[in-house]
């Protein structure tokens, strides 16, 4: 039990980081793009490799969360004692 829940607060607020940083990112490169038109390929670019460095936290919490579930030491225990398949 313990487990899960500490998997649904991993994927909460591993994602809330995540969205506000990439919602800043993009405000920020699209000021930046309305002020220096000549240099939005550069900051479209830029954009990108930050938003994937970005994005990347919000995979890791999410592949922690996964093992909590899935590959739980305790996991067998809790399916014997649902009854469910040895």
């Amino acid at each position: 039990m313990a487990s899960i829940i500490t998997a649904g607060i991993t994927i909460g607020i591993g994602s809330i980081g995540p969205a506000l940083g990439e919602g800043r990112a993009v405000a920020q490169a699209l000021s930046a793009m309305a002020q220096q038109p000549d240099e939005a390929n550069r900051i479209t670019r830029t954009l990108f490799v930050g938003l994937a460095m970005v994005e990347s936290t919000a995979i890791y919490c999410f592949v922690v969360s996964m093992i909590l579930i899935f590959a739980n030491p305790f996991w067998e225990y809790v399916v014997q004692q649902a009854g469910g398949a040895p």
